[in-house]
């Protein structure tokens, strides 16, 4: 029989069954199975996970390329999280039982160093946590946790964007339409490039000056950063030739492992070529605070927790535009 247990008032039903999409073995899909759910240790909350985002992320830990990240298995994947708090240890201070919040993606955090969001609960550090504005729908919290601090640290951290720079956008996926509302909202006039032809009057609606399959049509611009979403190395090397002299390419994306670049045109043109990686709580914050400003959204299609296995398929397999997010109850 389950054993009870009192976490600050509250009383939690040790043993308590719950069912989570797990990462079992290289090659094989997610797996779907029944999981004891969490109980927070002193320094930890429990958050009652409302949406749950899936990332490209995921599907690399599915085939391999990514796995070494994970120290278990099988493991809960799914890092872009948001929900309500339902149980904190003896030691936090910042969060109670029913705030709003989400949980930034991070390497030490669940659905990589610990059981992740699919699942009905997740348990978490509480440094990890940040409060979500109650005017954001949890979908759009999900998806700012993940592309939309990834895509803000490039752009305003990385790529240093002030009111008035021309930024170029290679790739309109799931991060680049957020990178590319961040730069606008930062007051920036934003030339997107983007193979797929289908989503481009999606970028001349964000408000892009200039839309095009190849950045290097904007290579008359003067552009002061471009920012690769994409990272398919052709797609760096077309960065490099197209941004002004002295200007700044920011890498994000990891289409490839390995690229080849304009060696001379980086050097003879004193060109900045710097990575950025996800990004810090702060930067989460920003984001919702501009999603509650009504000045950055994601492109959401919301799926079911039932169809989360699904929805990994069709990212895989390049079905998805924007961001896939699950919404639980």
């Amino acid at each position: 029989m389950p054993v009870p247990a009192l976490i600050r008032g509250i009383v939690i039903v040790k043993g308590f069954i719950m069912q989570a999409w797990q990462f079992v073995e290289v090659g094989s899909p997610l797996t779907l199975n029944e999981v004891e759910a969490p109980t927070p240790a002193a320094n930890e909350v429990v958050v009652d996970v409302k949406a749950a985002g899936l990332c490209h992320s995921d599907v690399g830990f599915l085939d391999g390329t990514l796995t070494p990240l994970l120290p278990f298995r099988p493991i809960t994947l799914g890092h872009e999280i948001a929900g309500i708090v339902s149980a904190v240890g003896s030691d936090v201070a910042d969060f109670k039982v029913g705030d709003k919040v989400a949980i930034p993606a991070a390497i030490e955090g669940p659905g990589t160093e610990k059981n992740g969001g699919f699942a009905t609960q997740v348990v978490v550090l509480e440094r990890l946590v940040v409060p979500v504005p109650e005017s954001v729908p949890f979908d759009q919290a999900a998806a700012a946790t993940d592309a939309g601090m990834t895509s803000y640290h490039a752009v305003m951290v990385q790529g240093r964007v002030t009111a008035g720079s021309k930024v170029g956008i290679i790739g309109l996926g799931g991060l680049g339409m957020m990178g590319a509302q961040a730069a606008l909202a930062a007051g920036a006039d934003v030339y997107v490039a983007e193979i797929n032809e289908k989503v481009h009057q999606v970028a001349r609606d964000l408000g892009a000056t200039g839309v095009s399959t190849d950045i290097r049509d904007f290579s008359d611009q003067g552009l002061d950063v471009v920012i690769d979403f994409a990272g398919f190395g052709t797609t760096t090397d077309a960065a490099v030739e197209t941004v002004r002299r002295g200007g700044r390419v920011v890498q994000v994306g990891l289409g490839v492992a390995r690229g080849e670049i304009n060696l001379q045109q980086l050097t003879l043109n004193e060109v900045e070529l710097v990575g950025s990686q996800a990004g810090t709580k702060e930067d989460c914050i920003a984001v919702l605070d501009l999603v509650a400003a009504g000045k950055l959204s994601s492109r959401v299609t919301t799926i079911s927790f039932d169809e989360i296995g699904e929805g990994i398929g069709k990212l895989e397999r390049g079905e998805v535009i924007g961001r896939l997010v699950a919404v639980l109850g």
